[in-house]
């Protein structure tokens, strides 16, 4: 096929346009500046109907990727970019024929902060969900199924992506702790599924090709590993992989979530752009259980994740090796 990857400048979408050229695909991609990746490239801003319809022209498919991710920002900047970016990806998606449509999502889009213990992939809900990303998501992912009316359209949720170099998630994590900020909300016991990026790739892909069939179209999906671990065991393995040590210093989720709403409203007094020590939002993230059944993904997909978090770890701790300056 020919394939749209926008958002490939992130971890996830460019390993997804590596994996769908590797496999014979012509993938171009599109995001705001280069990628590096050896890929037909359109350069522009999602939020940007022109350079998008410019992009999506004599496409087959299209893998949704591009968003405004994190905490940091305003309202109005999220919208651009989740909500009136994933528009214009769908009215180009419909002014070239394009067939396919994968919308990346987020688990965010269904959380209203009760815990999630082998929780199913609920509706998005716009006005259940806590800040700015989680709701403009969940609204962004409202319009694309409903665009599965008129062609095949499947929004696929991966769960805390993580790999080797990812400068998110882990990037974060070692970056704390190396400066000892790193601590545990309340005992670090909530029960947590991440999903190591090989195996989120491998889902996305899946998605793509089984689009159109009628058990996947116009449905949300999300993706883990679907091995849940305690957020002290997730943090104390990628610590160790990074050489460090375990976190040891506890917070109370009371104290962690007033401190992060106090740091939040800092951070918007001064405009500042970088990620802020603790929000409302993490704090509550970091202590509520959020793990999800895959057995229904699994089966509509007809995808399993083949890498296993041990073998994700000693890879992680391979590269760090590998990368004594990160």
């Amino acid at each position: 096929m020919k394939v749209l990857v926008t958002g490939a400048s992130g971890m996830l979408g460019g390993a997804t346009a590596r994996a769908l050229a590797a496999r014979g695909d012509e993938v171009t991609v599109f995001q705001r500046h280069a990628a590096e990746l050896g890929l037909r490239e359109v350069l522009g801003d999602v939020a940007d109907a022109r350079a998008v319809a410019r992009a999506c022209e004599g496409q087959d498919a299209i893998v949704h990727l591009a968003a405004k991710v994190g905490v940091v920002g305003t309202a109005p900047q999220f919208t651009a970019a989740n909500v009136d970016g994933t528009a214009n990806v769908l009215a180009a998606a419909r002014a070239h024929d394009v067939a396919r449509v994968v919308h990346v999502s987020s688990p965010s889009v269904a959380h209203a902060g009760e815990p999630l213990v082998g929780a199913p992939a609920g509706p998005a809900d716009p006005h259940g969900t806590i800040g700015h990303y989680p709701r403009t998501k969940a609204h962004a992912e409202q319009l694309a199924l409903t665009a599965a009316d008129e062609r095949a359209v499947v929004a696929v949720r991966p769960h805390l992506v993580w790999g080797p170099g990812d400068p998110q998630l882990i990037g974060r994590i070692v970056d704390r702790a190396r400066t000892g900020r790193l601590a545990l909300i309340d005992r670090g016991a909530a029960l947590i599924d991440t999903t190591y990026l090989d195996n989120a790739v491998d889902a996305l892909v899946a998605a793509l090709d089984r689009a159109a069939e009628p058990s996947v179209r116009g449905r949300a999906f999300v993706v883990s590993n679907g091995q849940p671990r305690t957020v002290a065991e997730l943090l104390t393995r990628i610590c160790r992989a990074a050489g460090l040590p375990a976190p040891t210093r506890r917070v109370p989720l009371p104290v962690a979530f007033a401190g992060g709403a106090a740091v939040e409203r800092v951070w918007a007094k001064l405009e500042r752009t970088d990620d802020p020590p603790m929000t409302s939002f993490l704090a509550e993230q970091l202590a509520t259980a959020h793990w999800f059944d895959q057995r229904e993904t699994r089966e509509a997909l007809r995808w399993t994740p083949r890498v296993p978090l041990e073998v994700g770890f000693d890879r992680l701790a391979a590269w760090f090796a590998d990368h004594p300056e990160r």
